[in-house]
This record gives structure tokens, C-alpha cells and sequence, in this order.
């Protein structure tokens, strides 16, 4: 799986650190460290981490097919956006 974060929407929060410690860590207050790319045994802690971001300041590719809406191509930052906004990850656009 693949992770990109985008290091200046990041506020450094720490959600993903607290919730995927094994890929993210807190580097001091504010300066976030990942792996970014994740081993699959870490892919459920990192897909609440996707959706836990406050900013929504982490994309993930191939995370699964249940992270992925039937019939969209999208992946598992629609799906992350759709769990933040309480929505299906299809009306996420």
C-alpha cells in the first residue's frame, strides 16, 4: 500500500500517529515521520488513520476492496472522506 501525506495541510494533530503507530510517529511537536509504504498487516490501522485525520492530510492507494465503493474507482481517500463526513464513500466527490 502506498501513503502520501500532504505535509502542509498536516497540523500535526497526531490522530494517525496514536491510531498507526508502527507507520506514523510524531518527530518533536509538530513534525510528522511515515513509512510510505505501509505493510499489509498494518492496513486496518492505517485506513482508520486515513479517516481519523482531522485535515484530511493522508491518501492511501490500495487499501483493499472494502475501502473501495461498488462501482467507483476512487479508493480509499473517497472512502476516508465519506466516514469523516458521515456520507457513502459514492457521494464523496
Amino acid at each position: 500500500m502506498r501513503l502520501v501525506v500532504d505535509l502542509n495541510r498536516c497540523q500535526g494533530y497526531a490522530q494517525c500517529a496514536f491510531l498507526a503507530p508502527e507507520v506514523f510517529t510524531m518527530h518533536g511537536d509538530e513534525s510528522l515521520v511515515y513509512d510510505p509504504h505501509a505493510e499489509d498487516e498494518h492496513r486496518e490501522k492505517v485506513a482508520r488513520a486515513v479517516a481519523a485525520c482531522p485535515v484530511q492530510a493522508i491518501m492511501a492507494e490500495g487499501l483493499g476492496e472494502a475501502d473501495h465503493a461498488p462501482g467507483q474507482p476512487g479508493g480509499s481517500a473517497r472512502s476516508a472522506q465519506a466516514v469523516q463526513s458521515g456520507q457513502e464513500p459514492s457521494d464523496v466527490r
